[in-house]
């Protein structure tokens, strides 16, 4: 068995859908990286007006997508939600193995197959909730989560920190794995590029409590009162969008800030690749898989030191600065202007292939996978 293809199904609470095709991007990278090597099944469900399964294969991955009618009952809701789940499964031969991303209500599915049809089932946790700062509260939830993580054959996060914070809830597991995220070396590539006036990129989901980005707003603007040049592009959509387009106006940024909402494939990869480094400004971050797209491209970063981000940033490819600190952070921002052009960008480039391609992270699933 252990030289065989398994069928492993991933459970993922969050995916990429036809109303957000950003969402949980790094599931579906870990689907593709694992697909190498197993055969690989995602079920993902979404609440909507009406039902409807959408079932394709998407790079190698059968995916399939569960659209079941909302209701304004929570728990009704709930009760469909497990039924879809149900019902994509049942289109499923059986799994060798459940990998579920992403607790809690997805992994009782989990340990309740376990019970049932003996499958064994892993865990990777996303989530920022157990950091600090975070809300992952209530007997009940706490009571269930730990339960599931206890019967799991395996946990795995993409940081240390991750790991350790959900150990500090009481979530124990004798085995633990890091396992970070993918990047795609194959379309995340250098540019040759020549910018006249230097070009700062952003990328989040634009949800203000978590990504800061007023925060960095501000820190634009103390630059932009030193008579510094610089462009900063905001990519991506989100709840907060208006708001911090707004916010940006008033504070009367039209020429040195330009959102193009959000960009997929290669006008994603044009954008990014062409700047000259990445910020990030967030109040808490679980990996910031944006960064490690940054370093593929050849940029440095200046970057927040939040959670597991000072796992991957350092001297050699950027600068930490501390959240919601404007005045740090546009100083990080104007000594990375003067000297962006310093850093190795084939080193850069060199250090994501060696730890995040799809090839490493493919064979580490697959060596966690066989170890069942």
């Amino acid at each position: 068995m252990n030289n065989e293809r398994r069928h492993i199904v991933f459970l993922a609470r969050w995916y990429p859908h036809c109303y957000d095709p950003m969402l949980g991007l790094f599931v579906q990278r870990h689907a593709e990286a694992a697909a190498l090597y197993n055969d690989i099944s995602v079920i993902y469900v979404h609440p909507d007006n009406q039902y409807d399964i959408v079932d394709e294969t998407i790079n190698n991955v059968r995916t399939i997508r569960v659209y079941y009618k909302q209701s304004k009952s929570k728990i009704l809701s709930l009760l469909r939600f497990f039924r879809a789940n149900r019902k994509a499964l049942k289109r499923l031969p059986k799994p060798d193995i459940i990998h579920v991303h992403v607790l809690t209500r997805l992994g009782l599915i989990a340990w309740w197959h376990k019970i049932i049809h003996g499958t064994p089932y892993i865990i990777t946790e996303h989530w920022s909730r157990y950091l600090p700062g975070n809300d992952f509260s209530g007997f009940f939830r706490k009571k269930l989560t730990k339960t599931v993580v206890k019967h799991a054959s395996a946990v795995t996060t993409v940081t240390d920190i991750l790991a350790k914070a959900m150990q500090g809830h009481g979530l124990n597991n004798k085995n633990y794995v890091i396992v970070p995220n993918v990047v795609d070396i194959n379309v995340f590539k250098p540019k040759q590029h020549h910018n006249a006036t230097p070009k700062i990129v952003h990328i989040s989901c634009f949800e203000n409590k978590s990504k800061n980005i007023t925060g960095l707003i501000d820190a634009l603007q103390i630059l932009e009162g030193k008579n510094i040049s610089f462009e900063c592009v905001f990519i991506g959509d989100g709840i907060d969008f208006n708001m911090i387009k707004e916010y940006s106006l008033q504070l009367k940024h039209q020429e040195d800030i330009r959102f193009t909402g959000v960009l997929e494939g290669q006008q994603l990869i044009d954008e990014l690749a062409s700047g000259d480094f990445l910020v990030l400004s967030s109040n808490y971050e679980t990996q910031g898989v944006v960064l490690l797209e940054a370093f593929a491209c050849g940029l440095p970063v200046v970057s927040t030191n939040v959670g597991g981000i000072p796992e991957i940033v350092n001297e050699s490819n950027g600068i930490l600065v501390p959240p919601q600190d404007p005045e740090k952070l546009a100083e990080a921002m104007e000594t990375m202007l003067q000297t962006y052009q310093n850093y190795d960008a084939t080193a850069l480039r060199e250090g994501v292939i060696k730890k995040f391609s799809n090839e490493t992270v493919g064979k580490l699933l697959n060596s966690i996978y066989k170890s069942l």
